[in-house]
């Protein structure tokens, strides 16, 4: 009997597949660059997963697909938004009332959930990069940095440098010219980190309860760290934040065919 369900979650920059048991354990997850072909990479993060914990593709029984390309992914028998899955990923791990904030590849999320998990509302930030993954990798590419470096370089930092600007065209002409001007590259990063954190903590309350999701938290802790500091409380994250939409959705596909039994 099949027990094994699917999450698909194509964003802009990256796609990320989850498959769960029915106990709701996380047995496999890839993450892939989601590039132009999102039906190509959906397919391709799909056998990924599976081939990672060596799972057969005829043991899942329903696959949900959601993100930003989720109409894309032919093989789903679901399709849900990335604010119900997001919620549903969260509240596996915080079942109370929290406010969840994503950092996606080129939006950011703020929903607020209640204390079984219902969306009682929520923000997206859609008008520009500045504040999301893009700005950071754009920033990385200008000054010929690996991205994986970025984290430590911040922590290492005794300072920080302000960023002035609110787009991230502005930003990076004045990062570049501080570069240029030889102020310590260190002290910028972490400053452009500060600059996501302000940018974010700017889009809404955050009151209560706050746990952070995405692959920029996930790649650069520090992000939790400072928004800590700004709201002067503990931010939490989940175990695999960066595939947190994944896994709703393969929550949801369980629950989905669960009721069809």
């Amino acid at each position: 009997m099949k027990s094994l369900f699917a999450g698909i979650d194509i964003g802009s920059t990256t796609a990320k597949a989850v498959i769960v048991d029915d106990s709701s354990a996380i047995l496999a997850q890839a993450i892939l660059r989601s590039g132009y072909d999102f039906a190509a990479v959906s397919e391709a993060v799909l056998v990924a997963a599976l081939e990672s914990a060596g799972i057969e593709r005829s043991a899942v029984a329903a696959v949900t697909s959601t993100g930003y390309g989720r109409r894309n992914v032919e093989f789903a028998d679901f399709q849900r938004t990335e604010i119900l899955c997001h919620a549903k990923g969260v509240h596996h791990y915080f079942p109370e009332p929290v406010s969840v904030v994503d950092i996606g590849g080129q939006d950011n999320k703020i929903i607020h959930l209640g204390a079984h998990g219902e969306r009682l509302n929520f923000t997206m930030n859609r008008k520009c990069a500045a504040g999301t993954g893009a700005f950071i990798e754009e920033i990385a590419y200008r000054l010929d940095l690996k991205l994986e470096d970025l984290n430590g370089m911040a922590e290492a930092s005794p300072t920080e440098v302000a960023i002035g600007s609110f787009c991230t065209v502005f930003s990076c002409t004045e990062i570049l010219g501080m570069a240029r001007r030889g102020i310590p590259i260190n002290g910028i990063i972490k400053g452009v980190f500060r600059s996501v954190v302000k940018r974010v903590a700017e889009m809404d309350a955050l009151d209560g309860k706050v746990v952070m999701t995405g692959g920029v938290v996930d790649h650069n802790p520090i992000v939790r760290v400072m928004l800590g500091e700004a709201l002067g409380r503990e931010v939490k994250v989940p175990p695999h934040p960066q595939v947190i939409g994944a896994l709703g959705a393969a929550l949801i596909a369980k629950e989905l065919s669960d009721n069809k039994i």
